[in-house]
């Protein structure tokens, strides 16, 4: 994805800021304490932190979390949705806060927005020495027969590599780490995954979807057919058919040390 391109997909979100916050599943405790369990301290920056998914389950265990997110729809339902929760206004490019300020920087579903070749001296710069950098990802779990055939019927636009499991983080680890020519300022990729699951209707599931990237810069008429072809198949399968089902995920973890 060209860096146009990248900015068009990872602007896209404020205008279903609603419907994400409504729809997108949170993210697996235990894959939460993994990305944390190198931290030094318990100060979290959730970074890119959207409407704030991850940001309630960094809370949950009482961490001490700073949210910082670009978008203002995104942020305003962060801030309604969490009060308590210090929400700034910035990006993984420019992160408002002074340097050494926080123990780790988490970012869910969206490391892959950042431009790395700025934002990872950016986050360097706010992580104190032995701070952790994590991001998580949720993903289908494609192991699950109708799960993979979801995946083929919404066409790689709706569910993309990020979203299956099948996604390759071990191979492209690097592509997520910065590429500056300078002294290295990470430790080597570590990669996990836990098993998660989001309690899903048909329609509820055809919602989350129509809150993904790829699918929100359609145009409408090919959207619609997109999303009329997962209705159908979620209408014929026997898993999905009928009322509630649990969406197979699994939450995918890749984390790195501030050296």
């Amino acid at each position: 994805m060209g860096q146009g391109e990248r900015l068009l997909h990872s602007s896209s979100f404020g205008a279903a800021a609603a419907a994400y916050a409504e729809h997108r599943p949170d993210y697996e405790q235990a894959a939460v304490r993994w990305a944390l369990g190198l931290a030094p301290g318990p100060r979290v920056l959730d970074l890119g932190a959207g409407t704030g998914k991850l940001t309630a389950t960094l809370v949950a265990p009482g961490a001490e979390v700073i949210a910082v997110e670009p978008d203002r729809a995104m942020l305003g339902e962060l801030r309604r949705s969490l009060p308590a929760v210090r929400a700034l206004a910035g990006g993984a490019e420019a992160i408002p806060l002074p340097d050494a300020s926080v123990d780790a920087v988490l970012a869910g579903n969206a490391m892959h927005w950042f431009d790395m070749a700025v934002a990872g001296p950016e986050i360097a710069r706010v992580l104190a020495p032995g701070g952790v950098l994590a991001g998580l990802w949720n993903v289908m779990d494609e192991g699950i027969e109708w799960v993979a055939g979801l995946a083929q019927v919404s066409g790689s636009a709706a569910v993309g590599p990020r979203d299956t499991s099948a996604n390759g983080r071990v191979e492209t680890a690097d592509m997520h780490l910065p590429k500056t020519g300078v002294a290295a300022r990470f430790g080597s990729p570590e990669q996990a995954e836990f098993p998660h699951g989001q309690r899903r209707t048909a329609d509820s599931l055809v919602a989350t979807i129509a809150t993904r990237a790829g699918v929100l810069v359609m145009p409408e008429q090919e959207r619609e057919a997109v999303l009329g072809r997962i209705r159908a198949f979620l209408a014929g399968r026997p898993e999905t058919a009928r009322g509630e089902f649990t969406l197979p995920m699994l939450t995918g973890v890749l984390r790195v040390r501030r050296l």
